[in-house]
């Protein structure tokens, strides 16, 4: 990707990820919620799986822009989210930045995890 479209997928605007960002459901604060001792989030495994995919594939978004992307929005879009949660929003947002999933798409599957996480 040239750096104008780096630029451009920072600056877009993405007001699913936006509210997931300032929501405050970070690992550390649910786990101490639900006396989870367990440091690690249990989706960290499927974010490293999907990121490795991308990363042998490189169709849909090539190792070292998911990287670049990661870096620059967790630096200035999500620096109020720790770390694994703002490489999974920089993830969604690069993603969604690219077209390969709708922000809309996103927010319906977002609504279902919650649904079910809230039904348990």
């Amino acid at each position: 990707m040239r750096e104008a479209q780096r630029r451009n997928a920072g600056e877009l605007r993405i007001p699913t990820l936006e509210r997931i960002a300032t929501r405050g459901q970070v690992w550390a604060r649910v786990a101490a919620k639900h006396g989870v001792m367990n440091p690690m989030p249990p989706w960290k495994s499927s974010l490293d799986g999907i990121c490795d995919a991308l990363d042998r594939s490189g169709a849909a978004l090539p190792a070292l822009e998911r990287r670049h992307d990661e870096d620059l929005m967790s630096q200035a879009l999500y620096a109020g989210l720790p770390a694994p949660e703002s490489q999974l929003v920089a993830l969604a947002h690069s993603l969604v930045a690219r077209g390969v999933i709708e922000e809309e798409a996103l927010a319906r599957r977002m609504e279902a995890v919650r649904a079910r996480l809230e039904a348990a």
